[in-house]
């Protein structure tokens, strides 16, 4: 980020619709900080947010008596233990389902198809939600059913993501897709995509699954789309880096 001129800063920039300056610089000060740059100097700080040197001590007084700044020997600024107890504190509060079911909802509304998320358990890729379409002919598939994990659009995401160095997997991990055509069941047809959680971990794999004579291309296509974006926002919910899958979501664009 770079940093802004006098006229650009404080002085000048309202705060987010809604929102209250300060609070907006101290977030601003707490985003600079990344993996990679775990402790900053105050010249640093100031490059990344645009802010003035005056008004970023200022805050980081508040924030230090907080517990989200601390100071450290060498006069460079680290985040403090604070956001450690809200990360708990979020963590003890979330479920993956209020994340996973809405999106499953939308994805089964809009194509029409089946709709899951499968996790691997060992050997086995198991379903941990899902979702039926209102439609007579569909794929019926219970939370909780087991199945092989070298079989399937999800098995091949799963193996794929998770450490399985099958080089017939190369291709799902560069396109971040799979599909699969009467592979457990001869009339069968589905595609899928990867989820991440905050450590870019496989957290399970979203799938839309339905009867092989409707998943002609131009359905893989639209069905691919779908699910990337879902995941995109999945793995973002879950404090995960999407990047990947937007990228993703491009190249399937192109070449649909």
């Amino acid at each position: 980020m770079s940093k802004q001129s006098p006229s650009e800063d404080e002085s000048s920039t309202p705060a987010a619709e809604g929102g209250v300056a300060a609070v907006d610089r101290a977030f601003a000060i707490l985003a600079a900080f990344d993996v990679s740059s775990n402790s900053l100097p105050l010249a640093e700080i100031a490059r990344r947010t645009g802010l003035y040197k005056s008004t970023i001590l200022r805050l980081m007084s508040s924030l230090e008596r907080a517990g989200f700044i601390r100071r450290l020997g060498d006069g460079q600024y680290a985040v403090g233990p604070e956001p450690l107890r809200l990360a708990q504190i979020y963590q003890t509060s979330f479920r993956l389902r209020d994340v996973i079911y809405p999106l499953l909802e939308s994805l089964s509304e809009a194509s029409g198809e089946t709709s899951s998320f499968y996790v691997r358990e060992n050997d086995s890729r198991v379903v941990l939600f899902r979702v039926e379409p209102k439609r007579a002919v569909r794929v019926a598939l219970h939370e909780g059913a087991r199945f092989s994990l070298n079989v399937g659009a999800s098995g091949k995401v799963l193996r794929a993501f998770s450490g399985t160095s099958d080089p017939m997997l190369s291709i799902v991990r560069e396109q971040f897709w799979a599909t699969s055509f009467g592979e457990r069941d001869a009339e069968t047809a589905a595609v899928s995509v990867p989820v991440f959680n905050a450590a870019y971990e496989l957290t399970g794999a979203l799938t839309l699954s339905g009867p092989a004579e409707r998943f002609i291309q131009e359905k893989v296509a639209t069905a691919c789309g779908l699910l990337l974006e879902a995941a995109a926002k999945a793995t973002l919910a879950l404090g995960g880096d999407n990047r990947e899958l937007l990228k993703a979501i491009e190249r399937a664009a192109q070449e649909g």
